[in-house]
């Protein structure tokens, strides 16, 4: 137990599932002493919580009875990581997400004691997250969905609308597919589910902004089994860091492969330690070498391309731009 707040609500927690219990009962499961256990019933008492005991052989605790007790109790550090989160969910791209945080953020203050209740407020109106907030809201109706298909292991069918460039200009193309949604993450400012696509027999990552319909699928053959430890983040990263583009690069970085990730980001390719000593070789693709250059050209610790020639020279220009506007 990590705190005598925690042991506190605890000793709530178990006298609300057991109905009563006796004082060494509760001071066993808590790993204290009879004593420690009293203060925690005074702490109890304190907070308007009435507690009944009795003494003899038979003695216990027990709430007194027909009290109604708040639907939730939270120490300092859990109110805090909802109230933390209850901001966050305003930039994660999630429909009505505002109102709903105002009521929740509510709801979350009712319960809560005056002196938590004001530092958390304070919190919600003085605290801002640069969590890039999507453009436009998505449906909350489809991630609700594809998190439970992920959850429970069932398959999905979507109707998808695909971006594609031809003679006739960009557009959208429409197909319906069944899916396995081996897990969701949030990236780049949007939610994508990720998961074995029947349609083209291979893992595939699919936005949720553009799915235009989702079916929760039942009955046989609805089941799947995910892969064990299934990391969909780790997944989009690697599949944007080697999406085919038109020119090959190859740069190897003189610093080990911790600052080279934190540096850099990992959509810019993937990472590898040097076969040939010391360093990180990072394999990319680009399809403009003067933003590939900029991306070098900040950072910390010294480097070198490999390949292709052509963005030793895009580095050395922009290298003369820089020198040419600090005059």
């Amino acid at each position: 137990m990590s705190s005598p707040t925690t042991r506190v609500l605890t000793v709530l927690e178990l006298l609300q599932s057991h109905g009563r219990l006796s004082g060494a009962e509760l001071a066993g499961r808590l790993g204290v002493d009879g004593r420690t256990l009293r203060r925690y019933i005074e702490r109890l008492d304190e907070l308007g919580i009435p507690v009944t005991s009795s003494r003899g052989r038979y003695g216990h605790y027990s709430l007194v009875a027909g009290f109604k007790l708040p639907p939730m109790m939270f120490t300092d550090d859990e109110a805090l990581a909802i109230s933390v989160g209850l901001l966050a969910s305003r930039s994660l791209g999630l429909a009505e997400a505002a109102p709903a945080v105002e009521s929740a953020q509510a709801k979350l203050e009712r319960v809560l004691p005056t002196s938590l209740k004001s530092r958390l407020r304070a919190l919600s109106e003085t605290v801002t997250l640069d969590l890039r907030a999507s453009p436009s809201p998505q449906d909350n109706a489809t991630l609700v969905t594809l998190t439970t298909a992920a959850h429970q292991h069932r398959r999905v069918h979507l109707r998808y609308r695909s971006p594609y460039s031809g003679e006739s200009g960009k557009g959208f193309r429409e197909s319906e597919r069944d899916m396995d949604p081996y897990g969701l993450a949030w990236r780049a400012r949007h939610w994508y589910v990720v998961g074995w696509c029947h349609l083209r027999r291979d893992l595939r990552s699919f936005r949720l902004d553009r799915i235009e319909a989702v079916e929760l699928l039942s009955g046989p053959g609805a089941h799947f089994e995910a892969p064990q430890s299934f990391d969909a983040m780790a997944y989009l990263a690697h599949s944007v860091a080697t999406l085919p583009r038109a020119i090959r690069v190859v740069v190897l970085l003189k610093t080990d492969l911790k600052t080279a990730r934190e540096e850099l980001f990992e959509a810019i390719g993937v990472f590898q330690p040097n076969p040939d000593g010391d360093g990180v070789l990072l394999h990319s693709q680009a399809d403009d070498l003067g933003w590939y250059a900029r991306q070098l050209a900040r950072l910390s610790f010294a480097f070198e391309v490999r390949s292709p020639p052509e963005l030793r020279d895009a580095v050395m220009a922009h290298a003369a731009r820089l020198a040419a506007n600090a005059m």
